[in-house]
């Protein structure tokens, strides 16, 4: 029974975790025509409707038509292209996206029914290292779908996203080097733990120049603008260039994938992750205990309001990252390699060996 109890309680937070980044992913499609088109003092995406019942529902049914076209588009592979390394490369792009989802803890550990329950999908010793490793996984399906196409704009463009992805990665692990000083571990759902009670826990506060580096480096990593050089659509070029239907369709919906995991992972590590300023959850689910009386009320109500409040907290960087996309200008490429290397990477090095030297005289004291 014990085994069937596992299997379930497995299978209900991939599903959970699962659904919630693939649909929140779909739905930022939308949402970025939508908030492009306020920006721009548009009305956006209205003409697709629900058949039958005549319902635009704001445009939220252009997502059906979007997957409708791109399930039945014409599916062009060109002449000259290497079938092999051109039909894989759009599964690269998605699938260490999608295993990646596995180690972000989207809320702490309940009691329902007798059972501890950790809402994590994976605990990994090495959380934060098995997202790295495979997020630059991603760097294939970029290198593979230009080279492959036998396209040279397509292969300029696949250059790009190496030489900005590598620039970028390396900055980025620094940024993160001084909160692992901070809360001595690489373990995401750790990291969580230790920002619950006050405030002042959160590593934003105790990592405000990490955050900002980090959060810089993110948004180039997700190759938008203003760090759009591998996508450059005004130059016609780009990765994934000669790509139609359904594979366009997961390097378009893996870019998404992309920013949903930034927002994930900015919640965990700085903004408190699943917790509120203040309030103890493990509190709270004993209150409900003897209040309701129930063996498994308590930890679905503490777990649904730990997810929701995750669920807030990625929704408002989603929308963030939106916002910088449709309200900075686009950089040239030697300026984006410039901040890079020039600015993000000094500033991420500084960083650790201020804080390394900060949390010695502390523990000396």
């Amino acid at each position: 029974m014990e085994h069937v109890w596992l299997a379930v309680e497995a299978l209900v937070k991939i599903a959970v975790l699962l659904g919630f980044g693939m649909t929140l992913a779909a739905v930022l499609t939308w949402q970025e025509r939508k908030q492009s088109a306020a920006i721009q003092d548009r009305i956006g995406p209205n003409r697709a409707l629900i058949p039958y019942v005549g319902w635009r529902l704001w445009g939220l049914p252009h997502l059906m038509a979007d997957g409708i076209k791109m399930i039945f588009k014409e599916d062009f592979t060109p002449a000259n292209a290497n079938r092999f390394l051109f039909q894989i490369a759009p599964l690269i792009a998605i699938m260490p996206l999608i295993l990646s989802l596995a180690v972000i803890p989207f809320g702490g550990t309940v009691t329902i029914a007798g059972h501890s329950i950790t809402l994590q999908v994976a605990t990994l010793n090495a959380g934060l290292l098995f997202i790295f490793a495979f997020g630059s996984l991603s760097v294939y399906a970029s290198v593979l779908g230009g080279f492959a196409a036998d396209n040279k704009f397509g292969l300029i463009g696949s250059m790009r996203t190496t030489a900005q992805l590598f620039s970028y990665e390396v900055a980025m692990g620094l940024t993160l080097v001084g909160l692992f000083i901070v809360y001595q571990t690489v373990m995401l759902d750790k990291i969580a733990a230790q920002q619950g009670g006050s405030l002042w826990n959160w590593g934003v506060v105790v990592q405000p120049a990490g955050f900002l580096l980090f959060f810089a480096a993110a948004v180039a990593e997700t190759k938008r603008a203003p760090f759009d050089l591998p996508e450059g659509e005004s130059e016609i070029i780009g990765y994934f260039l000669e790509y139609s239907g359904l594979k366009f369709g997961l390097f378009f919906i893996g870019e998404f994938m992309e920013v949903v995991i930034s927002a994930m992972l900015i919640t965990t590590m700085f903004f408190g992750s699943y917790h509120l300023p203040w309030l103890d959850w493990s509190a709270a689910e004993q209150w409900l205990n003897t209040a309701l009386g129930s063996s498994w009320l308590p930890g679905v109500i503490v777990a649904s309001l730990m997810f929701l409040t995750f669920v807030a907290k990625v929704l408002f960087f989603c929308f963030l990252q939106l916002q910088i996309r449709w309200t900075l200008p686009r950089f040239r490429y030697d300026q984006v390699m410039n901040f890079g290397w020039k600015f993000l990477l000094p500033l991420a090095l500084a960083n650790v060996v201020i804080t390394a030297l900060v949390v010695l005289i502390a523990d000396s004291i």
